[in-house]
């Protein structure tokens, strides 16, 4: 830990973040804290600056790490005679490179090369009665998340690995910081959290222009900016002190009680965690004022740092924006409607009305029936490298549908083979970024050798006294071996549209609207990059560029008009030279390509095979969904899969999911 931190009370324009971290500091039983946000909104130097405000914890004498006397330590139970010494809570940060041995703890690798079985903790155990700081929390790879997971739930960190069998004590305050725009956390992860913080850069110039000043201060003069302060940190540290003190006897009373649990109950939050964290927030708001009750006001703050975060959410963000959410959760603790009663069903069984017919326009040439194709040219050009949305220049001949139920099938989204890109939940990982789960005899030239497995079975072979023979050519009398992995990476999916004038009938685009929505939805889980072109009338254009927010990708999508012709070869192209410069920037990544299409499109010099060729010569795996209907079938997206050496797949019928009320 620097000597000069930044000061937290020197921070600028991020109050509830603050208030997050006192509450967690004054009661560590809340769970933590999730802070998601922007860039450059002080996240990481909030929490590198609680650290100091934090009481010294009490340490047997002589423990490497922060455990007292009675608790279960790495080298065993601590005798609960030992004497006590005062030490700061310690700050561990987890870095995004880290591996499971270094997480949890593994084989000391010194004490075994001298041939003694020894475990060396790992920073589970160096984080105990402290704070456990995880940047971009949402791209650790799963089986650090999972083991992360059980020692945050259970307050016991334990190995079973490779030789070593031990389990200590890790209770930590768990602070994860992210950027939503680089994939969510799995919900299991998002529930543990107690409490969440969205983080944004103020948009006042008069904030900004502090925060430049107080930083551009900070860095001049690191000692004498905290000296500055030192007062403001003083009083705080002594505020968190006394609320801790006070915590104990801070009375909750039932109505309000009854206010967290009516809250819960109508925004339908999943399990009890919610209100329990929400009431332990509310009782550390209470002591931070010195009050001795709950108050009404407590509830209602706290409840915007415990439930935010476990909403159900749409991740494309058609619920209405951050101001809905916070109506919402207003609306619920006011106990409307009904006090907790709830709404009564719509007639006809609960289903929602549904959604109106489209408007269309009085010209329809061409956006309606079976027709379309190269002839269609009833819709007019947009301009090209607008990104977002196309601009026609007529808009009465274009036509907006809404989306209708449909999905892709799951065939449509698969890619065989293993992988090297980024830790995600797509296809089949390898490499050394993947989680080592096993080891085994390693393979002639294999590179990506078990250390400790191999040590491990020179520990236990008779001939542990040396690893080679003696001679001019020496052979290991103790098999090497290698690591076996398995994870998962994430992928750019390159979503190639069409939207011309044929796919207005029998509401083809409305349904592959329907499907991409849902795409969407499981790219957001699987931490995929996202990119969405559309072809129509005369060109194919870029709507939404790789890993831009998806609720860009929701919204253009939805947006999309059809009219004109096909220009199908345009498209495929486009969704060429893209992939093509995004395995530029990022050679690991590997792009599935997914081209839906009604293929009503003449092509008379064989422009469209040349294209998927070349789509497929660029892509990892290419998908085209046939969307054509009717008797009379041209069959042209089929010979584009043929060409791009792709699969041929039709649309799905609606997935069944339970409906949820509304908590408006």
């Amino acid at each position: 830990m620097s000597a000069h931190a930044f000061p937290l009370s020197a921070l600028v324009g991020q109050e509830a973040l603050i208030e997050a971290l006192l509450v967690n500091a004054v009661a560590p039983d809340v769970g933590g804290v999730l802070v998601r946000g922007e860039r450059g909104t002080a996240k990481s130097t909030a929490v590198r600056a609680l650290a100091p405000l934090l009481p010294p914890v009490h340490v047997a004498a002589g423990q490497p790490f922060a455990f007292g006397p009675g608790e279960a330590a790495p080298g065993g139970v601590v005798p609960a005679d030992a004497a006590i010494e005062e030490r700061p809570a310690p700050l561990v940060e987890l870095p995004l490179g880290a591996t499971l041995d270094r997480l949890v703890g593994a084989l000391d690798l010194g004490r075994a090369l001298a041939g003694e079985q020894a475990f060396e903790a790992g920073l589970l155990a160096r984080a105990h009665r402290g704070i456990l700081y995880v940047d971009e929390v949402n791209l650790l790879p799963d089986h650090l998340v999972d083991a992360l997971l059980d020692a945050a739930a259970s307050g016991v960190a334990r190995v079973e690995r490779e030789a070593v069998s031990a389990a200590h004590a890790a209770r930590f305050l768990l602070v994860g910081t992210m950027n939503v725009e680089e994939g969510e956390l799995r919900p299991q992860l998002l529930d543990r959290f107690g409490l969440g913080v969205e983080v944004r850069a103020p948009r006042d110039r008069i904030v900004r222009a502090e925060i430049v000043r107080r930083r551009l201060a900070f860095e001049r003069d690191p000692a004498g900016f905290a000296a500055r302060f030192a007062g403001e940190e003083a009083t705080l540290a002594a505020r968190i002190a006394a609320a801790r003190a006070l915590l104990p006897s801070v009375r909750l009373p039932e109505r309000e009680l009854l206010r967290i649990t009516g809250a819960c109950a109508e925004l339908e939050i999943d399990g009890v965690r919610g209100d329990i964290v929400c009431a332990r927030a509310a009782q550390a708001l209470a002591a931070l004022e010195g009050a001795d009750e709950v108050t009404e006001a407590h509830v209602r703050r706290a409840a915007a740092l415990a439930l935010a975060h476990r909403r159900h959410r749409d991740p494309l963000g058609s619920g209405g924006g951050a101001a809905s959410e916070e109506e919402q959760l207003q609306r619920a603790l006011d106990g409307e409607p009904g006090d907790g009663e709830p709404e009564p069903d719509p007639p006809g069984g609960g289903a929602p009305p549904p959604p109106a017919p489209p408007e269309r326009s009085s010209s329809s040439n061409g956006s309606s029936g079976e027709g379309g194709g190269a002839g269609d040219r009833s819709g007019s050009a947009s301009a090209p490298g607008a990104e977002g949305s196309f601009s026609p220049t007529a808009r009465a001949r274009e036509r907006r549908d809404p989306p209708a139920p449909a999905t892709l099938p799951i065939a449509a989204l698969t890619l065989d083979g293993r992988g090297r890109g980024p830790a995600g939940r797509r296809a089949r990982g390898a490499g050394a970024g993947v989680g080592a789960i096993d080891a085994r005899p390693a393979r002639p030239g294999a590179e990506d050798l078990a250390i400790v497995a191999t040590l491990r079975a020179r520990l236990t072979s008779p001939m542990s006294g040396a690893l080679f023979s003696h001679g001019m050519n020496k052979a290991p009398l103790i098999p090497l071996h290698e690591h076996v992995r398995a994870g998962r990476e994430a992928v750019l999916l390159c979503l190639v549209v069409d939207a011309s004038g044929s796919m207005g009938a029998r509401q083809r685009l409305a349904k592959v609207k329907g499907a991409l929505l849902e795409l969407l939805r499981d790219a957001y889980a699987r931490r995929d990059r996202v990119a969405v072109i559309a072809f129509r009338d005369a060109h194919a254009e870029l709507l939404v560029r790789p890993g831009a927010p998806l609720e860009q990708a929701g919204a253009a999508i939805r947006a999309l008009p059809t009219g004109g012709r096909t220009p199908l070869a345009e498209g495929l192209r486009e969704a060429a030279l893209l992939i093509g410069r995004e395995a530029v920037r990022d050679p690991s990544r590997r792009a599935v390509a997914v081209v839906l299409t009604d293929g009503r499109v003449q092509d008379p010099h064989g422009a469209v095979p040349l294209a998927a060729r070349a789509l497929g010569a660029a892509a990892s795996a290419v998908h085209v969904v046939d969307t054509e209907e009717g008797h009379v079938r041209l069959g042209l997206a089929g010979r584009v899969a043929l060409a791009a050496g792709g699969q041929l797949h039709r649309l799905a019928p609606p997935p069944v999911t339970r409906t949820r009320r509304s908590a408006a």
